[in-house]
């Protein structure tokens, strides 16, 4: 059993909170710019002191609206300004912040209120407002609603602000009084294999061990008064929250951007030094640069540049390192081709944060031979984003780095990486049943594969669990959409898929007794069992089984394209075990060239 752990550089007192990090951020750095705020297509800074300021105003008003210590209050909002502010505003009030994805169906958002408890949200838009009132029916008590862009309504934080007027500053301080290290800061719901998503609980401690050894690890990227980063990840992931915490912790400045259209103008006018994404933004940029050499003729051009940089990075890991020769292409690629690809990110970043599903190792090498090294780590909801992260110094690429310090990954018998360290979750929320499952006496099973190397730089391998990780870091627990679309009389099987692509596919069986019926009611029965598989109407009623699965999820979770098979799953096939479940693995290898077609 291999073991891999770093000491902690950064130690949470037992009564250290998140609003002690505002606090404190504020009185040591009081005119530092710890926000780009854009209005008006112009970013505006915001200082630690200012920030400090209106974050105790908001949370006045949510105390002055009845919001009590411990109490939860739902954000279901895209990435933007108010979503940060609210969130410390949360937490300044004593209250634990549950996110909902601005994308989520109303089933989802129902039962995120509704195992939660949360006695109030917070909505973006009219939408996501209806969302919540189709499940007020539902939930155990009252809930009140604030919105942040409904035509005609005075916004959310407005509202707040003019509410807690007549608060006093001992009020607010006294709500924080009870609060402590242990205290819960956040209730993040996560996909499961059982299609109900658990709620994981995440400490003040786990969010300041983690933030603060990130901090401490990333040292020269952080750098305040000139460092600065553009977050337009979704926060209701850990990731986006881990960020703007650390943001604040440096502090450096951080800006937000709610659409991701608009990311090659927000990043040229923000110009962050630090880059964040998935794998997906990053696969995104590098085949937009490459059609659009393609385009104007320079496409050969490209392509030699783009080998040239992989073959600088590839040489950097070597003790000769790169040649004279390579050197030379290198330095005129650079002007030809790099620069302006550096350009596209901002001009300024050096160095890109990346998480939630693997780069690949061309990818990543082809980044750092253009000046712009990607930093791939590895984390879940459970371990409050990473627990191992590259260094910014000494990246192995194809790795997804070394532990964080104050955290240690251990390799178990059967290949699982199990994890410990500060940053853990406490639980999951009013369930000691999976909290017990997920633990292994202090160590947190995560469900993945992986192994070691002599220098403890841990490569994962593999799955163990069901749960799918799209190429833009988006979990997926197939059972939700699979049950549902197995309900439809035509299909026997459905096996979602989509681990590492850019979205969500199906693999579909029909059902042996249901199909001649449907059929010969339809004039039909005539065809192949072949021909049927591709019939426009048999197509159009699978279709209806998928957007019945469909509409249980997020966009991002949805189906976007499906395979009918001609034939079935069954246990004599191997596809099936005798208690009828798929054999994943088995399917995904024998049908591979299937799924490969969904992506074509």
């Amino acid at each position: 059993m291999r073991e891999s752990s770093l000491p902690a550089r950064c130690e949470v007192p037992p009564g250290a909170t998140l609003v002690d990090l505002l606090r404190t951020t504020a009185e040591r750095h009081p005119d530092v710019a710890v926000i780009g705020r854009r209005r008006g297509g112009v970013w505006e800074d915001v200082t630690a002191a200012e920030f400090r300021a209106e974050v105790r105003a908001v949370a006045k008003g949510l105390i002055a609206r009845g919001v009590r210590p411990g109490e939860r209050i739902a954000l279901m909002s895209r990435t933007r300004y108010e979503w940060t502010l609210l969130d410390f505003a949360i937490w300044s009030a004593g209250a634990v912040t549950v996110p909902v994805y601005e994308s989520s169906s109303p089933e989802q958002v129902g039962w995120n209120l509704r195992d939660s408890g949360a006695a109030g949200v917070v909505v973006e838009t009219a939408g996501h407002r209806a969302a919540v009132e189709s499940a007020r029916g539902t939930l155990p008590g009252p809930l009140r609603v604030w919105c942040l862009e409904v035509p005609g309504e005075e916004n959310a934080v407005a509202l707040l602000r003019a509410a807690g007027a007549d608060v006093t500053d001992e009020a607010l301080d006294a709500a924080t009084a009870g609060l402590t290290a242990a205290s819960p800061a956040t209730v993040i719901y996560t996909s499961g294999t059982t299609g109900r998503p658990k709620g994981c609980v995440l400490s003040h401690r786990a969010f300041l061990a983690e933030c603060g050894n990130i901090v401490a690890a990333l040292g020269p990227l952080f750098r305040t008064g000139s460092s600065s980063v553009l977050l337009f990840l979704p926060l209701a992931h850990v990731f986006g929250r881990v960020v703007a915490v650390a943001a604040l912790l440096g502090p450096i400045r951080l800006g937000h951007t709610p659409d991701i259209r608009s990311l090659t103008a927000d990043l040229a006018s923000f110009r962050p030094t630090i880059v964040l994404g998935v794998p997906r933004v990053f696969e995104k940029v590098y085949n937009a640069a490459r059609a659009k050499a393609q385009d104007s003729g320079r496409g050969r051009i490209f392509d030699r540049a783009a080998d040239a940089a992989i073959a600088y990075s590839r040489a950097l890991d070597t003790p000769s390192g790169p040649s004279a020769g390579l050197r030379l292409r290198h330095r005129v690629f650079d002007r030809l081709v790099y620069r302006r690809l550096r350009a596209a990110l901002g001009g300024r970043a050096t160095h890109a944060i990346s998480g939630g599903a693997p780069l690949g190792e061309r990818l990543g090498h082809f980044y750092r031979g253009i000046g712009f090294t990607v930093l791939e780590g590895y984390g879940l909801t459970e371990t409050c984003a990473a627990t191992t992260f590259n260094p910014w110094d000494a990246p192995r690429i194809g790795t997804v780095g070394l532990p964080l310090p104050g955290s240690s990954v251990r390799i178990a018998e059967d290949g699982e990486v199990l994890v410990r360290g500060e940053h853990l979750f406490t639980g999951y929320w009013r369930d000691a049943e999976a909290t017990a499952r997920a633990m292994d006496g202090g160590w947190y099973r995560t469900g993945d594969l992986g192994s070691l190397d002599a220098d403890g730089y841990l490569t994962i391998t593999g799955r163990k669990k069901e749960i799918l990780v799209t190429a833009g870091g988006k979990n997926v627990a197939p059972a939700v959409i699979e049950d549902r679309v197995r309900a439809h009389a035509l299909v026997a099987e459905c096996m979602v898929v989509g681990e590492g692509r850019p979205f969500v596919g199906a693999l579909i069986t029909l059902d042996d007794e249901f199909l001649p019926r449907w059929a010969d009611a339809r004039g039909l029965s005539a065809l192949s069992r072949e021909e049927l598989t591709s019939h426009p109407r048999l197509l159009a009623a699978v279709q209806e089984a998928v957007d019945s699965g469909n509409a249980a999820v997020s966009r991002a979770e949805s189906v976007r394209a499906f395979r009918v098979l001609p034939g079935a799953f069954t246990q004599e096939s191997g596809h099936l075990t005798p208690s009828l479940k798929l054999r994943r693995h088995v399917v995904a290898k024998d049908f591979a060239a299937e799924i490969d077609a969904l992506y074509r």
